[in-house]
């Protein structure tokens, strides 16, 4: 009984200490490294900070992020995402702060979910009720494949961008606007 006991003590430490490893803030070398993107559009800053998987010749959709399931669009941490001033994110206005960004992958249409619990490991503990965004859209094919997961702001105008996803063979885009 007691060597059963000391070997669950042992597991229970060794995850604790692995799950200190894996803070964000910690510089240890990950699988799935840290990325961080920004962009000024007009007078607003606009950051993301992502865990960056890599395909590693596994199936994506469907299998790692999971068609019509919350996913932390990345790995480890959900992805964040700050806003310095109120934005306009398809269209529907976005209070300036910093958000958990989720998605839930689908083969014609993914939701976008900007959280208000920007400080959770994954999307384990993700609550609906937590939501301060959700809007929609389409995915598309990516003009070449994409092994590491990325995010980048393209079609920059001066009060605009689009914030796009690419992984695999995938890409999704998100527009985002300064607030006026």
């Amino acid at each position: 009984m007691k060597t059963r006991f000391m070997i669950v003590l042992t597991v229970l430490a060794l995850a604790a200490g692995d799950g200190i490893a894996q803070k964000r803030d910690n510089k240890e070398a990950r699988p799935s490294p840290n990325a961080t993107v920004a962009q000024t559009i007009g007078t607003t800053d606009i950051s993301v900070t992502y865990g960056r998987p890599a395909v590693k010749g596994r199936d994506v959709w469907g299998q790692l992020a999971p068609h019509g399931k919350v996913w932390r669009t990345g790995a480890n941490e959900c992805a964040t995402i700050t806003f310095s001033k109120d934005v306009l994110v398809e269209g529907k206005r976005l209070a300036a702060g910093t958000y958990g960004l989720f998605t839930i992958p689908g083969q014609n249409e993914w939701t976008w979910i900007f959280s208000k619990n920007a400080s959770q490991w994954g999307a384990f503990s993700y609550k609906e009720a937590e939501d301060a965004l959700r809007v929609t859209a389409k995915p598309h094919a990516a003009e070449h494949a994409h092994e590491w997961l990325t995010f980048s702001f393209e079609h920059l105008v001066s009060d605009g961008a689009t914030l796009a996803v690419h992984w695999e063979k995938v890409a999704v885009p998100l527009k985002i606007q300064e607030a006026k």
